[in-house]
């Protein structure tokens, strides 16, 4: 949109941890809504629209929390999903709606909006500014004479208090780690968030691991952590944010999945690059197939993950490194 109307405004209503990543990309308008705050947050995002009218909304986020949100604003137009993916009655608040689709990736979902528009040309982009500071970082961490793997190992998804059924063995991660390592003479750097349940997995990696890979978990900002992707050769990780994070630095992304499906929601540009036990999971765990499945249908096991192989991840980790020109070791 900012390519075919340069001379559009626009503005984006945001929570605060995404404006921590995203707040400096130009010539936006970000308006923070603080969801911690609850219905005070709201209450400080209708001051902030007060007096102010919206050519267009677009309603991107079907939930009741965004529904109560675009309450705040007054727009002419309100573009939602169409009926099907209108979740949380989203068409209840909107007067215009996207294409109907089924069984689309939800990056395609958002080029939807577009296309209603009349915008076909897709600008794979994503310009997130990031500091020299952050750059400076980066650097002091990712090697530029050998390969660089980033294993961020855990998924932010938790299921009550059961560690996250995407997560993929510490044990298995720690062999890969020590092969890349070993085959590749890779820099290997573990990264994540602060949380006990990421300096749990972090300590378990290291532990059984042999090549002592660099432990970032809870040292990184996000935009160091984009930093690092921006020049790391790729990331392993299980269906998580940071897989669209390198996608957003055109950095290749390893995805473990089996519990979710990555047609759905995969890293959007390394679809090649992609582990999927998920049909397999599928069958054994529902009895069903892909096919057959609800979209975006999950599985709450954690024998799903278990299917991946440290052979696969390996084989894939070589695939990748060779036709990016990575040389192994004599």
């Amino acid at each position: 949109m900012q390519d075919a109307w340069p001379d559009t405004r626009f503005t984006w209503i945001i929570g605060s941890a995404e404006f921590g990543l995203l707040g400096s990309i130009p010539d936006i308008e970000f308006l923070v809504l603080d969801k911690a705050k609850g219905f005070n947050g709201l209450l400080d995002l209708r001051r902030k629209l007060r007096n102010r009218s919206f050519d267009l909304l677009l309603h991107m986020h079907p939930s009741m929390r965004a529904n109560i949100a675009s309450l705040q604003l007054t727009a002419d137009r309100r573009l939602g999903f169409d009926r099907n993916r209108a979740k949380d009655l989203q068409w209840l608040f909107c007067n215009g709606r996207i294409a109907a689709h089924s069984r689309q990736h939800v990056m395609d979902s958002f080029f939807g909006f577009a296309e209603k528009l009349q915008l076909t040309q897709r600008s794979m982009r994503w310009d997130i500014p990031i500091s020299d500071q952050d750059i400076e970082f980066a650097d002091r961490h990712i090697p530029r004479d050998r390969p660089s793997v980033v294993i961020s190992p855990c998924s932010s998804m938790l299921r009550g208090r059961q560690l996250n059924y995407r997560n993929w063995l510490p044990e298995r991660y720690a062999a890969v780690a020590d092969y890349a390592a070993d085959r590749w003479q890779a820099s290997v750097l573990l990264t994540g968030g602060n949380s006990a349940a990421e300096q749990t997995i972090a300590s378990e990696i290291l532990g059984h691991s042999k090549s002592a890979p660099v432990n970032l978990v809870g040292k990184t900002s996000l935009r160091q952590l984009l930093a690092l992707l921006s020049k790391a050769s790729v990331l392993m990780c299980p269906d998580s944010g940071p897989g669209h994070m390198a996608t957003a630095v055109a950095t290749p992304v390893i995805g473990l999945f089996a519990s979710t499906n990555p047609d759905r929601a995969g890293p959007y540009l390394s679809r090649e690059w992609l582990v999927n036990e998920y049909p397999n999971a599928l069958l054994a765990e529902c009895g069903c197939s892909v096919t057959d499945a609800k979209w975006g249908q999950r599985i709450h096991s954690a024998k799903a993950m278990e299917r991946i192989q440290v052979s696969q991840v390996t084989a894939t980790l070589d695939r990748l490194l060779s036709a990016t020109a990575a040389t192994p070791p004599v």
